[in-house]
């Protein structure tokens, strides 16, 4: 038989948090500024200019500091995805696992240095 008087609290941290945020919610509609202008309407174009005449495609020139932005990002998110699980099992790799890592963050560290030297982090 299920005891239901432990997962009171639960129950009760639920609903306090969804009544919260619908009081939140509620106040920021009642409270909040409407004076919308047409930069706030217009759509986000990840920092281009917004395109102005219809024969205007996404097919135009990107800037390359976008990609090297882009290589950048998937650097960085490949070694918090592989640092943690190696952290957890270091003890049972041994020191093959600690090189491997070793070479493998080696090999990360000389992609973030060609991005420096490409002038990546330095945003125009």
């Amino acid at each position: 038989m299920i005891d239901y008087e432990n997962y009171l609290p639960i129950l009760l941290f639920l609903g306090l948090g969804f009544v919260l945020s619908l009081v939140m919610m509620g106040i920021s509609t009642w409270r909040g500024k409407r004076n919308a202008y047409a930069q706030k309407s217009a759509p986000y174009e990840c920092g281009f200019e917004i395109f102005d005449h219809p024969s205007q495609n996404a097919r135009g020139r990107f800037n390359v500091q976008f990609y090297l932005v882009a290589i950048l990002f998937i650097i960085f998110d490949l070694e918090i995805a592989f640092l943690f699980p190696w952290a957890v099992c270091l003890k049972k790799l041994g020191m093959f696992g600690f090189w491997s890592m070793m070479l493998f963050l080696s090999v990360l560290t000389l992609g973030f240095l060609y991005e420096y030297r490409k002038g990546a982090l330095e945003w125009e």
